[in-house]
């Protein structure tokens, strides 16, 4: 397919220690944390062309049904992308990887059927912007699939995730912000949303700032309002 140039650098993001760590942790945490069931319900039912924001090293790639026509996989941290590249030839799927943020994104608009944000909408810099992105490039009626951190639910955690954003957590986890609330921005940002739960990983053991979290389903409506 034919991206569009939104004169936003190739490698827009750069964290290549946060890349090293991320890319060993996320593929224990699929084996051993249970992240992979989150992955595969993530994905269920989807089909069509699909676009996924901040692709991460690629670890969604093999669990995309047969349904889907096509993915196009944004990821902007250099070194991850490489990973994704190589994901994206063991898929079953065709995955095609290219550079670009989620507040820029290098496509036309209404041109997928479904977007997927996978543990990504804590890390980039303007989520209003980002959100509206992913909507305009959806048809009316597309889905937005999200697996996110969120703000825990009690005050106590909610507390220790707010000062965790304000003081070191966005410089050692490439940028990630665990107190942003995914559904009220998703709300805010025009879609609707749909069946929707929230999950603790690890389920047992030590929650930190990061352990809350929400998977679900949003639309793009059919009629905007004012259009």
């Amino acid at each position: 397919m034919r991206l569009r140039n939104r004169k936003l650098p190739r490698d827009a993001v750069h964290h290549p220690v946060f890349a090293r760590f991320y890319a060993r942790f996320s593929v224990a945490a699929d084996q051993r944390g249970g992240v992979a069931a989150y992955r595969q319900e993530l994905l269920s039912g989807l089909s069509g062309r699909v676009i996924e924001v901040g692709a991460g090293n690629g670890l969604n790639f093999a669990r995309y049904p047969r349904a889907v026509s096509e993915v196009v996989a944004l990821e902007p941290e250099r070194s991850l992308r490489q990973l994704a590249v190589r994901a994206a030839l063991r898929a079953e799927v065709p995955v095609d990887v290219v550079p670009g943020a989620a507040e820029a994104l290098p496509v036309k608009s209404e041109a997928f059927d479904g977007a997927v944000a996978s543990l990504v909408l804590c890390t980039v810099r303007d989520l209003p912007r980002a959100l509206a992105e992913i909507k305009r490039v959806l048809r009316p009626g597309g889905e937005l699939r999200f697996f996110e951190h969120g703000l825990a639910p009690g005050r106590a955690l909610a507390t220790a995730q707010r000062a965790a954003d304000r003081t070191l957590w966005p410089l050692f986890f490439g940028g990630c912000h665990t107190a942003r609330d995914p559904l009220a921005a998703i709300e805010a940002a025009g879609f609707e949303l749909g069946t929707y739960r929230r999950l603790d990983i690890p389920e047992r053991g030590l929650r930190t700032p990061s352990s809350p979290c929400v998977l679900g389903v949003a639309r793009k409506p059919f009629t905007q309002e004012g259009g």
